[in-house]
């Protein structure tokens, strides 16, 4: 995964747990805007989320940002 995205999705992490609290659970949509700007990026996030990890359609900010953050 390109640095970019980590870092993207790190930060959309960030402000979650930060306004809603460690138990916020987030999906790989959150690190896009309501459009489909950037299809290969999104398709990046979608194979690191579902082919890569196998991680449910909603999952704990703390653990997608542990997973970037030893990746």
């Amino acid at each position: 995964m390109r640095q970019s995205l980590k870092d993207i999705i790190i930060d959309v992490c960030n402000k979650k747990i930060a306004a809603k609290g460690d138990q916020v659970g987030i999906s790989f949509y959150a690190f896009f805007k309501n459009k489909n700007d950037n299809p290969e990026l999104l398709m990046e996030a979608a194979t690191w989320w579902i082919q890569t990890h196998k991680l449910d359609h909603f999952e704990k900010a703390l653990k997608v940002k542990s997973l970037i953050e030893h990746s």
